[in-house]
């Protein structure tokens, strides 16, 4: 099967829809299909050397004031790539500028289009500018209705688009590498760098971004024998810096060495309510940390409230310090929904999950033939 994976974003950038192309990229490849990369313009020329598979890139532009995100212009090599790839089938990632042109080539070439639902757009919106979800939901729907099936990462999302007139939705989560995210890397010497004191670590994994609320972190750390720790990079660090003086923000990180913290933590806490999945809450619990979530979106499907982790409602500081504090009481309940979550997603790989998402492609593909007989 040849696939074209149309995507808003690819590595070097970090986030779940470019860790989701590559991985859905590379399970391509392991299975014997053929799939190309189209994904907007970065400035390491040199970012693709390792990627699985042949990639095009389209000239692009950084999002005013977040740079770390860039935009797709306007280019023909949407749809010249498309057809000289020979494509059997459109996949768009996350889709809403790039993958809207993908989605009208894949239309004038008669293919096949699986849309999969990644970002909480008018979460976002009404984030960013306090207004424009009705445009954003609008948006959605023009691109994610044409196409033949769209897949939604969590039961809260598919809800959401579905109450938003978007048919033809059918669930399809995220795996997680259970391989590199696992307990026996915790490691004693990180501890004792990011605790000198021994307290407790209490992490948080993620863009540093107005919409994941890691301002909420704010009472944790002022907990009695604990030590914030926020891995991560983005627009809103200069303010957490100071709003959190007494975290230790280490920066972006990335394979084992993000890992390696992970297993080192002994509570992960999450704070964005507009999460469509929420992969570090995975990767948490894959590492055996028991998890603070807000009970929103992705994590409501991922956390078993009392005994993976606790969910707390969405944007109320009190509640996600309490919660870190009662685990901090408890480390027989750590280690217990520590054990619990690691259980809980070791059947979650990306194997599983590809196979699952390559069995949507085929679906879709009978369907478009049983149409056209």
């Amino acid at each position: 099967m040849r696939v074209v994976i149309v995507t808003e974003s690819f590595p070097p950038d970090v986030n779940g829809v470019a860790h989701c192309a590559l991985q859905t990229a590379r399970h391509l490849v392991r299975r014997g299909h053929t799939p190309l990369v189209i994904a907007p313009a970065v400035a390491d020329q040199a970012a693709d050397a390792d990627a699985p598979c042949a990639v095009v890139r389209v000239p692009s532009l950084p999002l005013p004031g977040y740079p770390q995100v860039r935009v797709a212009l306007p280019s023909r090599r949407v749809a010249a790539a498309i057809a000289a790839h020979r494509s059997d089938l459109v996949h768009l990632a996350g889709p809403f500028v790039l993958g809207a042109r993908g989605m009208t080539a894949a239309a004038r070439l008669g293919l096949p289009a699986v849309a999969v639902y990644q970002t909480d757009l008018a979460g976002y919106a009404r984030t960013y500018v306090g207004t424009g979800e009705s445009t954003a939901w609008r948006r959605l729907r023009t691109v994610h209705g044409a196409a033949d099936r769209t897949l939604a990462p969590s039961t809260a999302a598919l809800r959401d688009l579905e109450a938003h007139g978007i048919g033809r939705v059918r669930l399809w989560g995220r795996g997680v590498d259970t391989v590199r995210f696992r307990p026996d890397l915790r490691d004693t010497a990180l501890r004792r760098e990011l605790a000198p004191g021994g307290e407790l670590l209490v992490g948080y994994v993620g863009r540093l971004a107005p919409e994941k609320r890691v301002d909420l972190l704010a009472g944790v750390q002022a907990l009695p024998g604990v030590r914030l720790v926020v891995v991560g990079d983005g627009p809103s660090e200069p303010a957490l810096r100071a709003a959190l003086p007494d975290a230790r923000f280490l920066g972006r990180r990335t394979g084992d060495d993000l890992a390696r913290i992970f297993a080192s933590l002994d509570v992960f806490a999450h704070t964005g309510p507009y999460e469509t999945f929420c992969q570090t809450v995975q990767e948490a619990m894959a590492s055996g940390v028991p998890v603070v979530a807000p009970a929103a979106g992705g994590p409501l499907d991922l956390v078993d409230h009392g005994r993976t982790g606790l969910l707390v409602p969405p944007g109320d500081p009190d509640e996600v310090r309490g919660a870190v504090a009662a685990l901090a009481a408890s480390p027989g309940t750590r280690a217990e929904y520590g054990r619990a979550g690691r259980a809980g997603v070791e059947a979650r790989t990306w194997e599983a999950l590809g196979d699952e998402l390559i069995g949507h492609y085929l679906e879709v593909l009978r369907e478009r033939t049983a149409v056209a007989a």
